[in-house]
């Protein structure tokens, strides 16, 4: 037999070769060109249950049912297939395929050798619809499931609005098919009429995201981050805007969730902002339409604003402050109450019975419940900074919003009939007059909501930044002085638009650095939050935590401002951190993180959502896979393609997290980059310091198909 080059040269093209004596002859064989073209790896065909048993036997030493780096196993698992060749097995694709039943699959090697953010990319892209609900009868099984009931009662009911009448039809039909008793209960949300195929019509509910695990309610802060994600998902946005703008008109405000027992609860309000980032997104060829979708969209948004967040009592009228201020509600939450329940001699379900019917009263619990209820309205449930305080305080998140939404709504600024607008400039006086003229008698104008925008910002300047701090702080409006707690909210007039070019300098410079670590950017400063004991444990939305809300609007802050090489400095860092994660444990993507140690694995006050699962995760945490998408956005290739090497933020950047640069790593531990990046934050219990198995066995159960 004849062998012929496969090199394309001219100089060695159809020449004979004679073929080596031996196999073994390696050095006699002509070396393969760069251009030469790839031969494809032939496929292997496996059997999914022996491979499942096979690789857990091997590598799932702690029987958690997730292979990670803290397994004691081999990080490569290696079978001999058909008598022919070893594959080595790093990242198969089985658990998925066990779940659609699947009793073969064939594998295929190119997505073995995947770029790993390629492949964690890939998964969230094709996640989104593990993640994604519909209120309607199909959808109602899994809508209904609610993790937070802790009344014991698991019956589901639907509750729907009193203008809705054929919506009320539609569920009665689906009640006598299902079962659908006792409270408390999912509230409807926004449905489109439809022909049901019998040339009749029915209902059918508008799909939305979920963050994901036991969050199974529409968000809020999602929906924002959602639209800017840049996932093609532009449509579910669109979506989740058509349930807020229904919750406005028939519930009066954008619920912190879609429970019944949530009625009195807003959400951080980002409905301007997402409405008129989704609209630059929509198909201009039916801009009309579009038009009169965004009119919806800010005409909701207007009501909500003059009825939630400048009325009182979350205005404060001598300031022109707005709060975090819920109205009552039933509160269940059974730790608080218990002295006070052995007080009167009573059961906790019977004093939580009488308190709520306000038969007993206890004015320090009321107290209580009014900041507990603000904190969890502000979407930073819980942390230090607004503990027992929460409600008294004008926070710079809201006011930054609340500025960024009169700038939205000044550029289409509709009338809204029959509102009846809050009095503009506030004060005691004008607060203190019933009278009030309708929206309908009174136009509002770009003008005017130019002017609400300027005093938000002119009010920002006067309670919460502070010169010689270099930073914003939270105003309290009954102690009438700032909060001097250090968060990373401080950053969000950044995005808003509606920091000075000289108060965007020093907060770059002076306290970004305060709140950098190695994993990205903390809630707050260590020295805010204070010292941690058994009768003082820590909260999640304190040091040393990293959530993705804060990640993504303080990088678009920087880019805003023009400090992009700090936004990819700090979205490079978030990012790592992720994926050092998805590398070492199964193809975790969690709810939020410890940046300062790398890790998922802590416990704080709830845990960590979205880690509890069995041999491979089927979506990732929403908000979490939100901020990576974003994040990818700031990276440059070059950066994309350190992250996806694991590449330490210390070794990228030469330089230590206080910004000093030092010198290049020495080759001894050029292969041990996340064991170089732990030891420059030095910790007593470090995971696994000092030892990187390259792309270990994380993805051994990685989803078949995504």
């Amino acid at each position: 037999m004849v062998y012929h080059s496969r090199s394309r040269t001219y100089s060695s093209a159809g020449h004979a070769l004679k073929r080596p004596v031996f196999e073994d002859d390696w050095h006699l064989r002509l070396r393969r060109m760069s251009h030469d073209e790839k031969s494809r790896p032939a496929p292997c065909r496996i059997k999914v249950e022996d491979i499942i048993r096979l690789v857990l036997e091997q590598g799932d030493t702690d029987g958690g049912f997730q292979i990670s780096i803290t397994d004691a196993g081999p990080k490569i698992f290696s079978r001999y297939s058909y008598q022919q060749w070893i594959q080595d097995f790093r990242h198969t694709k089985i658990a998925l395929a066990r779940d659609h039943n699947r009793k073969r699959i064939v594998l295929d090697e190119a997505r073995l050798t995947e770029n790993l953010v390629d492949r964690l990319s890939r998964m969230i892209k094709n996640s989104w619809h593990s993640l994604t609900r519909r209120i309607d009868g199909d959808g109602l099984e899994i809508i209904c499931a609610d993790p937070k009931n802790r009344t014991g009662r698991i019956q589901p009911r639907i509750y729907v609005p009193h203008h809705q009448p054929a919506m009320v039809e539609y569920y009665r039909k689906i009640a006598s098919e299902k079962s659908l008793n006792s409270k408390p209960g999912i509230l409807a949300l926004a449905m489109n009429e439809v022909d049901d195929g019998r040339g009749g019509g029915t209902f059918k509910g508008i799909p939305f995201v979920v963050i994901g695990a036991r969050f199974n309610e529409v968000p809020v802060q999602l929906g924002f981050l959602l639209h800017i994600s840049r996932t093609g998902q532009v449509q579910m946005a669109k979506g989740l805007v058509e349930h807020f703008i229904f919750e406005v008109k028939h519930y009066n405000k954008i619920l912190n969730d879609s429970r019944s027992y949530y009625l009195a609860r807003s959400q951080p309000p980002f409905l301007t902002d997402m409405a008129l980032q989704i609209y630059n997104q929509l198909d201009r060829s039916g801009l009309e339409a579009n038009r009169q979708w965004l009119k919806r969209a800010i005409q909701a948004a207007i009501k909500e604003y003059h009825t939630i967040w400048v009325a009182e009592p979350p205005m404060d009228p001598k300031t022109g402050l707005s709060r975090y201020r819920p109205e009552d509600g039933d509160d269940t939450f059974h730790a608080h109450p218990r002295p006070y329940a052995a007080k009167h001699g009573l059961s906790i379900n019977e004093f939580s019975e009488r308190y709520n019917n306000e038969t007993i009263r206890e004015p320090e619990l009321d107290e209580y419940f009014l900041h507990d209820r603000a904190v969890r309205e502000s979407g930073h449930d819980t942390t230090y900074r607004l503990e027992k305080r929460c409600a008294n305080l004008g926070t710079i998140d809201l006011q930054s919003l609340l500025c960024s939404n009169s700038r939205g709504i000044r550029r289409r600024a509709w009338a809204r009939g029959g509102l009846r607008p809050a009095r503009f400039p506030p004060s005691v006086e004008s607060y203190a007059n019933p009278h009030r003229s309708r929206s309908s008698t009174r136009p509002q104008s770009s003008a005017e909501w130019f002017a609400r925008a300027e005093f938000r910002r002119e009010a920002i300047d006067k309670y919460y930044w502070d010169e010689s701090k270099g930073l914003y702080f939270d105003y309290d409006t009954v102690q009438e002085k700032q909060s001097l707690y250090e968060s990373a909210t401080s950053f969000w007039p950044l995005w808003a638009g509606c920091a000075s070019e000289e108060q965007g300098r020093k907060l770059v410079s002076e306290s970004l650095k305060k709140f950098e670590v190695l994993g990205g950017l903390v809630s707050g400063t260590e020295e805010s939050r204070g010292k941690i004991s058994l009768d003082r444990p820590n909260r999640q939305w304190d040091y040393p935590y990293a959530w993705p809300p804060h990640q993504i609007v303080i990088w678009v802050g920087l880019e805003r401002y023009g400090y992009l090489e700090d936004a990819q400095c700090l979205a490079y860092r978030f990012l790592y951190m992720m994926m050092t994660a998805f590398v070492d444990f199964n193809g975790v993507v969690p709810e939020k993180f410890d940046a300062v140690r790398l890790s998922h694995l802590f416990d704080a006050e709830y845990g960590n959502q979205g880690i509890d699962f069995k041999m491979v995760p089927r979506e990732g945490f929403g908000w979490m896979n939100a901020a990576y998408q974003v994040g990818l956005s700031f990276l440059t290739n070059h950066m994309r393609r350190a992250v996806a090497a694991c590449t330490s933020p210390e070794v990228f950047f030469r330089r230590t997290i206080m910004g000093e640069h030092t010198a290049a790593p020495p080759s001894s531990v050029a292969n041990d980059l996340l064991g170089l990046g732990m030891e420059s934050h030095t910790h007593p219990n470090p995971i696994r310091p000092g030892i990187r198995h390259a792309t270990v066995t994380a993805f051994i159960l990685s989803a078949i198909g995504t």
